[in-house]
């Protein structure tokens, strides 16, 4: 019988024990769990408080430099200029002596790009209809990147009515979604496959815009200009390298053969430009991605998008900041 008591302590030690260290064990994952989320938290705050300081930094490099220019835009100028991944205590001055001081674990980077410096979606709806000219430019890119056709007249269509919000149009409650993003042109009968071979030469902003002839790719200038070569638009790029273009004579004295209204679609400065900053803490990297469009000396911010980068998309950036 002493036997059987002491086997039962035994075992109901053992079950003590057993209780006792699940629960230390859940209180302890509850405080890792409490934890990081709080440095989760902190970290999205301080990224958000970069970010928001990269933008303002980066509309006022456009700000002066829409004093300084002249009105013409060229990839020669600061804002064309990358930020190349640095330690943010290089902006704050911090005590580089200091170990545990956390800007040194942080890092910033980004650059401005010139977003007409690409053809523009919303250049094929004007006044309720089509626009011819525009699907011309828009053919011809579709012709360069070998692409489907009959997508870009299932596009021009299908913009052209989430586009027309008249009141003469009893059909646009049956219209489809409008985009506001290259990556949503599938709404409108584009495949993902063409949406990917188009995203690094087109573009889609608020208003019709003209293209930069003096930042945009041998490709887009083809496309926008008229009766050219790409061989043709390929030398606009090389001599602008040199000397950026100021005015039509300017790019007529290149291409001889080629008559002012062949390039009426191509402009000299830009309104829109999109913003891109990144932070980088330990192997979190959050990116954020602002439209802003300057007028005059105004610069207004028009739409922000902020996420974390997978691996992959951190890969392509470091391999794009490498070139």
């Amino acid at each position: 019988m002493k036997r059987r008591s002491t086997g039962a302590a035994l075992l109901a030690a053992m079950l003590t024990v057993m209780l006792v260290a699940t629960f230390a064990a859940a209180a302890l994952w509850q405080q890792w769990r409490g934890v990081e989320v709080e440095s989760a938290e902190r970290t999205r705050q301080q990224a958000s408080w970069i970010l928001t300081g990269a933008l303002d930094w980066a509309r006022l490099i456009l700000r002066e430099d829409a004093r300084s220019t002249g009105g013409v835009d060229h990839l020669g100028e600061p804002w064309a200029v990358p930020l190349q991944e640095s330690r943010l205590s290089t902006f704050l001055s911090a005590d580089s002596s200091d170990a545990s001081n956390d800007a040194d674990a942080v890092f910033l980077s980004g650059e401005i790009t010139d977003l007409q410096s690409f053809l523009n979606v919303q250049d094929l709806f004007q006044a309720s209809s089509t626009n011819q000219d525009a699907l011309e430019s828009f053919r011809r890119l579709f012709s360069l990147l070998g692409l489907p056709t009959s997508e870009l007249g299932k596009l021009a269509e299908n913009f052209r009515f989430a586009s027309d919000i008249s009141v003469e149009n009893l059909s646009s409650s049956r219209a489809p979604l409008a985009p506001t993003r290259v990556e949503q042109l599938t709404w409108l009968g584009l495949s993902p496959d063409t949406v990917a071979a188009l995203q690094p030469y087109i573009t889609l902003l608020p208003q019709t815009t003209t293209v930069n002839v003096n930042t945009a790719s041998a490709q887009v200038i083809y496309a926008a200009a008229r009766n050219i070569s790409l061989a043709d638009a390929e030398r606009l790029v090389a001599v602008r390298q040199g000397r950026p273009f100021r005015t039509t004579q300017d790019v007529v004295t290149v291409l001889p053969e080629v008559k002012p209204d062949d390039l009426k679609n191509l402009g000299f400065a830009t309104s829109y430009f999109e913003v891109r900053g990144r932070v980088r803490q330990d192997e979190v990297v959050i990116e954020e991605r602002s439209v802003v469009q300057r007028n005059s000396t105004t610069v207004t911010t028009l739409s922000r998008e902020r996420g974390v980068l997978d691996a992959t998309a951190q890969s392509l950036i470091q391999q794009a900041q490498r070139r």
